[in-house]
């Protein structure tokens, strides 16, 4: 049904099944077929039955998911959409994590309260156009070595000088009268104060997609309003954002004071004028997202490593400088081919520990996918797998878990003390 690989999302009221909007793909599903989706499910919900998800014949899926019994989302995808070696379950995976991700984009903008109550149709479409631009993040997922959206961790830069910028960004918030307050460089947090860290995990991806997307729209500074999905979904806070340089911005959550004026003209300047060289250095480091410190062996050609305590994540693709036969994998391959893994690991092995921003009654009944975690009489640890592109390993400590690609000339008897090196390298040079 969707024309392209991009998914495509429908959002209804839940009650009448009126369509609010629809984004994705570059042909529109035709009225009848929405009409037959949300019918689909209106007419399981009369029988007592909970439809979330279907495949079609040609291999496509449809998800489901109603909010707050307010707004259904239904997200549609052809087959494949993670490209080669892609399976029904990790779309499926996918495709839950966009609408959980899209709902929160939405409570995030307008906040529950409008969401909750639809009192005026017409008045909510008009306000969903707000949210455009966040969702079409979301859905494109074009920023190449971006995870958030999928593992709900924050995307992290491993800055060269940790200590002087989190101590600027510490010292910026406080005369903000704030205790809120990331830097976020080519898109990933570098430093953040404590309590922004305490936001809930999915709270601090949305944020930085916000940050992401406002930084694309050509403004040197804003004062956004934002919703916590969790913290604060019916009061709004404000969000202000500078750029420092181009691909550094600095943000802050606050109250009514102090106004973006005062804190551009008064507080920008001598907190990170000082720091333009350290700030440069940390744009240096761009997508690789480690130090010079840390050195990755040549035979690794991605990484994506997970701290599970800190709900953190940092992620990096080598330069390809060696020959072999087959062809190794191109850098945007890579990415693709990681979060694959990702999402083959942790529906069949590893736990998904989320933290999401939706109420209890909202969650979904246990998957299928957690009666195969169940089935084992043990936690599983470690896990491999080979296909005709790369090698692949996940490895799972009490505080980390490690996804790496290999190509495939690396021995498959290898991968288990090639992952634990890898990160060991990058705990000790970073402490990450």
């Amino acid at each position: 049904m969707a024309q392209d690989g991009t998914p495509q999302l429908i959002c209804l009221t839940a009650s009448s099944g009126v369509p609010l909007f629809t984004r994705g793909a570059n042909r529109q599903l035709p009225f009848s077929v929405i009409g037959s989706l949300n019918g689909v499910h209106m007419f399981g919900g009369s029988q007592g039955v909970v439809v979330s998800s279907s495949s079609t014949e040609g291999g496509g899926k449809v998800v489901w998911r109603v909010f707050q019994d307010s707004v259904m989302l239904i997200a549609v995808c052809r087959g494949g959409h993670g490209g080669a070696g892609s399976s029904s379950r990790e779309e499926q995976v996918f495709l839950q994590r966009l609408l959980e991700n899209v709902w929160n984009c939405m409570v995030l903008v307008l906040g529950q309260d409008e969401l909750g109550n639809v009192r005026n149709v017409e008045r909510l479409k008009k306000d969903l156009r707000s949210c455009f631009s966040l969702i079409d993040q979301l859905l494109e997922d074009g920023q190449e070595g971006v995870f958030g959206n999928l593992t709900h961790c924050a995307d992290s830069l491993l800055p060269p000088d940790p200590g002087l910028l989190q101590e600027a960004v510490d010292g910026f918030a406080k005369s903000a009268d704030s205790e809120f307050g990331c830097l976020i460089v080519r898109g990933r947090i570098a430093a953040a104060t404590e309590k922004w860290w305490r936001l809930a995990p999915q709270e601090v991806v949305l944020l930085s997609a916000l940050v992401r997307s406002l930084a694309g729209s050509g403004t040197n500074s804003c004062d956004y309003p934002v919703f916590l999905p969790r913290g604060s979904p019916n009061v709004a806070h404000r969000l202000l954002r500078f750029q420092l340089l181009p691909g550094a911005d600095v943000c802050i959550l606050c109250g009514p004071t102090p106004s973006l004026h005062r804190a551009e003209t008064r507080l920008v300047v001598p907190f990170w004028a000082p720091l333009m060289e350290t700030l440069r250095a940390c744009l240096a480091v761009g997508q690789h997202c480690l130090p010079a410190s840390v050195s990755l062996r040549p035979d690794v050609m991605a990484v994506l490593l997970i701290n599970r305590e800190t709900r953190r994540c940092v992620t990096c693709v080598q330069p390809n400088l060696q020959t072999s036969d087959p062809p190794l994998p191109s850098r945007q391959r890579c990415w693709e081919l990681l979060k694959l893994f990702y999402s083959f690991s942790v529906t069949r092995y590893f736990p998904q520990e989320d933290t999401l921003c939706v109420v209890p009654e909202d969650k979904d009944p246990r998957s299928n996918a957690e009666d195969f975690v169940l089935s084992f009489s043990h936690n599983p640890l470690q896990c491999y797998l080979v296909t005709e592109e790369c090698k692949s390993f996940g490895l799972q400590t009490p505080q980390h878990q490690l996804f790496l690609l290999t190509p495939l000339s690396v021995p498959t008897f290898a991968l288990q003390t090639l992952a634990s090196q890898t990160l060991s390298d990058i705990v000790s040079a970073t402490g990450f």
